[in-house]
């Protein structure tokens, strides 16, 4: 039943005017939002490709021309000569003492990142939130403040030139605990009643029902950890004196005194791009989970 105090003359001039946009308006925004999304894509992308292009360039090339995007003359030499120096730059070795630290960082973070989320998300205790956001809070303090009670703990333990001194700080990362436990905190409380039913203790339940659901996040977390254990600099540079055994960041510090004069500058770009290439690897298998974790119930189907 219509209203009697509404014109019926005006009903059709609403209906065609609401929401109704400009198609022009909608280019020019779509456009503009192109034009500065390739923008950004060519201030991060021509300093990589210069750099990968150096890594290729002859030496003669590098001190006699000036600034080319690509090389005259493409050559492999820098990446022998890199790869061949096994003495004052053991790079292959450095390699691989990052990836048995990050690979063991990660998963020690991944195990107690779900346990601690657990335990703040699912179980009920006296001042959990309290000690969580506190915690929190004491996380914002910036890393450079803790440099030198770190380095006296590891000092302590022995662990100055081990890889111990790089894969136990850190394992707890409040970040990372809360990223966790805001996850469980979109799944639904129901399932832990339904196995509790069933006689599931905490620790089947963490087990079998809550790590599966966060699977997409524990797995960002992980990617995560790896990239920022693989890429800390200050502090294997703090820790580390010998050469055979430090990370690859401390190595390239060192190879800066070695190749850093003007006439090396291809074997130093050459190093770096061994060095990026894990991390870009892990990027390109590990970029779905992304999008699965911004979605913090993903892990429930139908």
């Amino acid at each position: 039943m219509s209203n009697p105090l509404v014109n019926p003359i005006d009903q059709p001039l609403k209906r065609n005017t609401r929401g109704k946009k400009k198609p022009s308006d909608n280019s020019v925004s779509k456009y503009a939002a192109y034009i500065f999304l390739i923008s950004l894509c060519l201030i991060w992308i021509i300093p990589v490709v210069f750099g990968i292009s150096t890594s290729f360039r002859s030496q003669t090339e590098v001190v006699s021309s000036g600034f080319r995007l690509l090389p005259k003359d493409w050559t492999i030499d820098n990446y022998i000569a890199t790869l061949t120096n096994t003495s004052t730059a053991p790079i292959l070795r450095w390699l691989w003492n990052s990836l048995f630290i990050a690979t063991t960082h990660t998963l020690l973070v991944v195990v107690i990142i779900s346990l601690t989320g657990y335990g703040y998300s699912r179980m009920k205790f006296k001042g959990r939130d309290a000690l969580f956001f506190t915690l929190l809070g004491i996380s914002f303090f910036p890393g450079v403040v803790n440099l030198i009670p770190s380095y006296k703990i590891i000092d302590a333990f022995g662990w100055v030139n081990t890889a111990w001194a790089m894969i136990i700080p850190g394992l707890a990362g409040m970040g990372n605990i809360f990223l966790v436990r805001q996850f469980m905190n979109g799944l639904p409380k129901d399932l832990d009643e339904s196995a509790r039913v069933d006689g599931a203790s905490d620790f089947r339940i963490y087990l079998s029902i809550i790590v599966p659901l966060v699977k997409p996040i524990l797995i960002v977390c992980a990617l995560f950890s790896f990239t920022g254990s693989w890429n800390d600099f200050l502090w294997p540079v703090i820790v580390y004196t010998d050469v055979e055994k430090m990370p690859v960041t401390a190595g390239l510090l060192l190879l800066q005194d070695i190749y850093g004069n003007y006439r090396m500058i291809g074997q130093l770009m050459g190093s770096a791009i061994l060095a990026i290439i894990p991390t870009l690897l892990l990027f390109l298998f590990a970029q779905k989970y992304f999008v699965q974790s911004i979605n913090l119930n993903s892990g429930i189907k139908g």
